[in-house]
């Protein structure tokens, strides 16, 4: 091989290594406190940047992709199948098939390969995985498919009803994304399941789909559980659907309750009811939850610590995340690692002079009273978690409606949302 074969081989390794390392960082940036849309648009362009290298490199560049697929990762599947489905080629495909069926944890990349690339790319692809026997890939089949949006039809149905808990909870997923209010009674059948998984995406699912009576109060049956997977989630749906009287008396039994203050300042941010300001500035002088507090605070008021000058330092021998320690086993991650730490004291300041424009007893966002041109301002210029929330209150507002995808590929999002509002 000569100088130039092996400069481009290591220009196609780098573009195929490149491609999985920014999908990977694309994962997190969809949850990320401190991405916005525009943010996640531009680092989908460098994703794409590094596989249109693959395109142009043919066949060296999908040779590229299956070394990579020897590690079964997924930034690694997602790569490989990009180009496959892009292909059309059923080898290729199969190759992806089998990283996937030996490693089933890389499936998340199998399912944002669908989402990314065009529909024309895989309707039959869609089709076979559908009508496969074993649940792992029509729990798959589904997940791509509502990954773009499209309605699987009567395999959903078929899986609603699944005795597979996997298969069966994904399902209920898809129905509340597509907003399916007409599948409401199948998937209320299922609040009662002895399977944990089938009864909280059985709770999400139907308080999204309009259910305001029982499956909230299921969903936080998995709070008070402290469920390390669920429990937030689960606040998110059920505080937004109940009552304002009866969300915040719920906030208050968390607040009594030490070892659930942060779950209870999440909730204050989700309630969105200023009245609970002064408590959660109070919870900012405690270094565990001082970030998520000042998260909460934002949630509530709009207003940008780092932007007002509102931000504080780290405190004096405070240690969160990983310990320094390598003999130490304990090993969490810092959860609010990107979130700013606030100022107790300038924030408090902040709030005096500022107070009078929020309403107590109103939910408000980043702000703002609930409304949905509010909450289309939000999905295209809030933050990631903001946009989460915003997608959350728009389809509690109308639960026939499809849930916004605030993880699809930002270009497409931004398309579907239209013209951008202009800054406030």
């Amino acid at each position: 091989m000569n100088l130039i074969s092996r400069i481009l081989d290591q220009v196609v390794d780098h573009h195929a290594e490149e491609a999985a390392f920014l999908w990977l960082l694309r994962e997190g940036a969809v949850a990320a406190p401190h991405y916005s849309l525009v943010d996640l648009a531009k680092l989908d362009k460098r994703v794409e940047a590094h596989l249109d290298g693959l395109r142009i490199a043919g066949d060296a560049g999908w040779a590229a992709c299956v070394e990579q697929l020897e590690y079964r990762e997924p930034g690694e599947v997602f790569a490989a199948a990009v180009l496959a489905l892009e292909s059309g080629e059923a080898g290729r495909i199969r190759r992806v098939y089998e990283a996937v069926g030996a490693a089933p944890e890389a499936q998340r990349g199998l399912v944002s390969a669908f989402g990314w690339v065009d529909r024309a790319w895989w309707r039959g692809e869609i089709r076979m995985l559908l009508a496969a026997e074993a649940p792992f890939w029509r729990r798959l089949g589904l997940a791509a498919a509502a990954s773009q949006g499209v309605d699987p039809g009567r395999p959903l149905l078929d899986a609603l009803g699944a005795d597979d808990p996997a298969l069966c909870g994904t399902a209920l997923r898809v129905a509340a994304r597509l907003g399916r209010t007409d599948l409401l009674p199948s998937v209320q059948a299922r609040l009662a399941s002895d399977d944990e998984t089938v009864r909280f995406s059985a709770a999400w699912a139907a308080t999204l789909l309009g259910d305001r009576a029982t499956a909230p109060r299921v969903a936080l049956a998995f709070v008070e559980a402290a469920h390390p997977r669920w429990a937030i989630r689960a606040l998110g749906v059920a505080l937004r659907a109940l009552a304002p009287q009866e969300g915040q008396q719920y906030l208050e039994h968390l607040a009594r309750q030490p070892q659930r203050l942060r779950q209870a300042v999440v909730a204050s941010g989700i309630l969105g009811d200023p009245s609970n300001v002064p408590w959660l500035l109070a919870q900012m002088e405690i270094a565990e939850i001082a970030r998520v507090a000042g998260e909460a605070f934002t949630l509530i008021t709009g207003v940008d610590l780092a932007y007002e000058e509102l931000e504080g330092e780290w405190p004096e021998g405070f240690e969160a995340g990983p310990p320094e320690n390598p003999e130490d086993e304990t090993v969490a991650m810092d959860a609010d690692e990107d979130l700013p730490w606030p100022e107790a004291t300038r924030v408090t300041d902040w709030w005096s002079r500022h107070r009078a424009t929020l309403q107590p007893g109103r939910r408000y966002l980043l702000g703002h009273p609930l409304s949905p041109e509010h909450l289309q301002w939000v999905l295209c210029r809030g933050l990631q978690r903001h946009r989460v929330a915003a997608a959350l209150e728009r389809r509690l507002l109308a639960p026939g409606e499809p849930l916004f995808e605030v993880r699809a590929r930002g270009e497409i999002q931004q398309q579907r949302l239209g013209s951008q509002p202009g800054v406030r």
